[in-house]
């Protein structure tokens, strides 16, 4: 059965693959499960006709398997995936499906943030402390010592945060949050990420409109 996914692509060239967390996410699933897909790269500033007589909303990610319609929303994507190709495992244990999911609005409340003293780093600060919590107690992985999709959802995330976080306020991580920092470095270094990764100057370029609104 073959499988297609339309994917962002990179802001000024759309040759290239771009930054958005939820495509990746879904690649991520794929790589991690050794399914071979073909991929569609959608400038989102000029959608292809085809495109969007497939997917009127016009986000991406979409998928089709086969000669299925395309079917878009990346937690609708992960479950399909999971159950049409269950080998290997990559379910996370309900009791964990949560962890980290405040993460990415307190990144962006922070990278849009324009006022120093208006609470946005500790909250971040609170949530990246929380899951370092976790992971001391669960780790090194949200649900032990394999990757699991929670795993796969968070790692685009943090690595946008780190990126746009360092580059446009000059911020990082603490580094008392020693379980989270080992995380990234695991999460980073695993083959399906470096296949699927945007480059840091992409990711960036995709956030200055939210920097500068």
């Amino acid at each position: 059965m073959a499988i297609e996914v339309c994917a962002k692509a990179a802001v000024g060239d759309p040759n290239l693959l771009g930054d958005c967390p939820f495509s990746q996410r879904v690649q991520l699933i794929l790589e991690e499960k050794k399914l071979p897909y073909k991929l569609h790269l959608i400038d989102v500033n000029n959608k292809p006709q085809w495109f969007l007589d497939a997917n009127p909303e016009g986000k991406v990610p979409i998928i089709k398997f086969g000669d299925d319609k395309w079917i878009p929303d990346s937690d609708v994507i992960v479950g399909l995936i999971e159950e049409k190709y269950p080998d290997p495992p990559l379910s996370t244990p309900p009791e964990f499906a949560s962890v980290g999911s405040k993460i990415l609005p307190s990144f962006v409340a922070f990278l849009k943030s324009k006022d120093p003293n208006d609470g946005s780093e500790q909250a971040l600060i609170e949530q990246l402390k929380g899951l370092d919590d976790h992971l001391k107690t669960h780790g090194p992985y949200v649900a032990g010592d394999k990757v699991t999709a929670v795993d796969l959802s968070l790692a685009p995330k943090l690595h946008h945060l780190e990126t746009t976080l360092g580059h446009y306020k000059g911020w990082s991580i603490p580094e008392d949050l020693k379980n989270v920092h080992n995380y990234l470095q695991l999460l980073f270094s695993r083959d399906s990420f470096e296949k699927t990764k945007p480059a840091k100057e992409h990711v960036v370029a995709g956030w200055a409109s939210k920097v500068n609104a």
